[in-house]
């Protein structure tokens, strides 16, 4: 069924306002873990741009990139969720300093290096999703074992980050996490996860020193 609008709405999300409607994912307040994690991050990785897979609206990636001058790449397939990026990144006065690309992941192509990737993609089961009926099934369906787009992260991860940089990956348990870094190419690593009880947890991805 086609999700009908009914009208944008705002949620605070650490210092910023952002904006969406039901036919996105609404921001998850505990996804701010992710997002402060990744602020804290930027104090300690090499300069150079940020690079956000499966940014939904932009929350996780505009909070992590405020205060800073950072520049921020935005990659979400829904272009619903795109146009509520450019419009929150207005909002924040960072307009010219993001950049929305509007494609699945498998056709991303940039020659960039990034110094910080916040990847946020759809974890939930296939055979699971029907539990979540208010969330846009595009947004949550993560495949058959809920990490097919994870996978796909991992690819662009592994391309594009740089060889001082992190990368964090929002994940749906410790079972996924434990699944996922099995299938880890060699160029990277799982250094720590910080969880959120019942809701889902977040890794750090770096390159092995």
């Amino acid at each position: 069924m086609t999700r009908r609008p009914t009208g944008s709405r705002s949620v605070t999300f650490g210092a910023l306002t952002i904006s969406y409607d039901d036919r996105v994912l609404a921001p998850r307040a505990w996804t701010q873990t992710q997002a402060l994690w990744a602020q804290d991050l930027l104090a300690v990785v090499p300069p150079g741009p940020v690079l956000e897979l499966c940014s939904g609206v932009g929350h996780l990636g505009l909070l992590a990139v405020h205060g800073t001058d950072r520049r921020l790449v935005c990659v979400d397939v829904d272009p619903v969720a795109c146009a509520y990026v450019a419009r929150n990144a207005a909002a924040v006065g960072r307009t010219e300093l993001v950049d929305v690309q509007n494609l699945p992941l498998g056709e991303f192509a940039s020659d960039e290096v990034f110094s910080l990737v916040v990847a946020d993609p759809p974890w939930v089961r296939t055979d699971l999703v029907a539990c979540f009926p208010a969330d846009p099934v595009l947004a949550i369906d993560g495949g058959a074992d809920g990490l097919e787009r994870a996978r796909e992260c991992v690819g662009l991860i592994d391309r594009h980050l740089h060889a001082d940089g992190a990368a964090l990956l929002q994940l749906g348990s410790y079972d996924e996490a434990d699944a996922l870094a099995a299938e880890l190419p060699d160029t990277l690593v799982v250094t720590a996860s910080r969880a959120e009880p019942g809701r889902g947890l977040v890794v750090e991805l770096v390159r092995p020193q």
